[in-house]
């Protein structure tokens, strides 16, 4: 069995949106849990199998699995026919398990350092900076309308998120275009709904 540990409006929400873009809702349970949020709301559940009380955790007969890539991989392995990562012997691959560390490892330190205005040459040196991310975003999504070119997947829905989530997308027409196709699927606009009806009943 398949438990999804979800917080509304939280990191878990791109998991929700992966889940319904590979069409196996009725396969996980998601229960709701409560996080400590930025504003102060909100409070560690003791529920919550994450070693942390974050979010999400997923658990499968008995195995946890936190972090939003890792999670990600996951589930697309256990689904592979989900369509939303390529399937180990395909060229990209490579590209998509990148994707994926590369956004915890790199894009999400960068824009978080920067949101808190901290900066030293240490950090740049060690990850980087917003302009090296965006270079990189515009260098994929210059060969096509996805991180894998042609094809949708995960990757998409993780690295596009932080630009979602703040509205602070860069001025650059490739990375804009992308991210307002992203925030535009029917399945982040169903699980949207969903949860701005949850919130405000």
């Amino acid at each position: 069995m398949l438990t999804l540990f979800h917080a509304p409006k939280s990191r878990s929400t791109r998991i929700v949106t992966l889940i319904e873009e590979m069409g196996i809702a009725d396969q996980v349970d998601v229960r709701i849990t409560d996080i400590p949020r930025m504003d102060g709301t909100g409070a560690a559940d003791p529920a919550n199998p994450h070693p942390e009380h974050k979010v999400p955790a997923l658990l499968h007969d008995g195995t946890l699995i936190t972090e939003t890539a890792a999670v990600m991989l996951y589930l697309t392995a256990l689904f592979p026919d989900s369509g939303l990562a390529p399937k180990p012997g395909d060229p990209r691959r490579g590209d998509y398990l990148t994707w994926l560390f590369w956004y915890g490892s790199v894009m999400e330190p960068v824009l978080i350092l920067e949101a808190a205005g901290l900066s030293h040459p240490y950090l740049t040196q060690a990850i980087r900076d917003s302009s090296a991310v965006e270079a990189r975003l515009k260098a994929a999504l210059s060969k096509g309308p996805w991180l894998l070119g042609d094809r949708f997947s995960a990757a998409d829905i993780l690295v596009h998120s932080p630009y979602a989530w703040f509205g602070n997308t860069p001025d650059d027409p490739l990375i804009a275009d992308w991210v307002a196709r992203c925030m535009a699927r029917p399945a982040r606009l169903k699980v949207m709904a969903a949860e701005n009806a949850a919130l405000a009943a």
